[in-house]
């Protein structure tokens, strides 16, 4: 069995977080497009096809797994940094929005976690970022955001970014946690990820948040975002569509200074 590259990193920022990679010569690490931030020099950049695990098949078995990541909506190619000096260097990347960087140690959590779809960062070499379906009936009809996840495989270090503040919740055997099923990061592969109905008319029909949250049954842990880019989006989408039917009279500019938009 081939063994991730080992990789020191540093973490930086409060709500718009970048984190720093350090590799020895010959060391890789591979990151999402568009994630780059900064390298020095020493540093080589190449864009690969697939998941930048270490493959061994041909040609076919990376266009699979080029496909999957096409079904949790990343790119088909991904970016591997490689240090060709003779000395430690220094790699950057830049989480898309505001939130917090997550680093997971696979090789503590049994060799996989299960994240949500845009959630990877950046990983060493080595890690295989794939797809997980959630199987069951209910989850695959209802499941919404949590029906096609990532999930990463191996024995290093892999990032991943979330909304917002974080928030991990160490699950007892049988515990259960009910969750919106966008606010969910990841969970190491032993929680059982379910959909349940809301209930109720009124839930239904008045309550603003679904028909269906996520139940998150233990043993594992969970980590949880407050801030789902999904949710800021529409808001924003909101914003940026709506215009008040008061907007430009002497009323109108009273309205907003009462409610601290000027």
């Amino acid at each position: 069995m081939i063994s991730n590259h080992e990789i020191d990193y540093r973490i930086y920022g409060e709500e718009m977080q970048c984190v720093e990679v350090e590799l020895d010569p010959q060391e890789t690490v591979v990151a999402e497009s568009g994630s780059f931030m900064m390298m020095e020099d020493g540093m080589q950049m190449e864009t690969i096809f697939g998941d930048g695990s270490k493959q061994q098949g041909g040609f076919f078995s990376k266009l699979v797994g080029a496909g999957k990541r096409l079904l949790t909506g990343e790119s088909l190619f991904m970016t591997a940094f490689t240090n060709v000096s003779n000395t430690k260097r220094r790699v950057s990347f830049a989480a898309p929005y505001a939130g917090k960087i997550i680093p997971l140690d696979l090789s503590m959590m049994g060799g996989k976690v299960i994240c949500q779809k845009d959630a990877f960062l950046c990983a060493a070499k080595g890690v295989s970022v794939g797809i997980e379906f959630q199987r069951k009936l209910g989850t695959g009809l209802f499941g919404g955001e949590g029906f096609i996840m990532q999930k990463l495989e191996g024995d290093g270090m892999a990032f991943v970014h979330a909304g917002g503040y974080i928030m991990e919740k160490q699950l007892a055997p049988g515990e259960i946690l009910k969750v919106d099923t966008g606010c969910i990061v990841a969970y190491t592969q032993e929680v059982n990820y379910d959909i349940q109905f809301v209930g109720g008319i009124k839930n239904s029909v008045f309550g603003g948040e679904g028909l269906f949250f996520a139940t998150l049954r233990g043993p594992g842990k969970v980590w949880l975002q407050t801030l789902p880019v999904s949710r800021l989006a529409a808001r924003i989408l909101e914003y940026g569509t709506y215009k008040r039917k008061e907007e430009g009279g002497i009323l109108g500019g009273l309205g907003n200074l009462l409610d601290g938009d000027s």
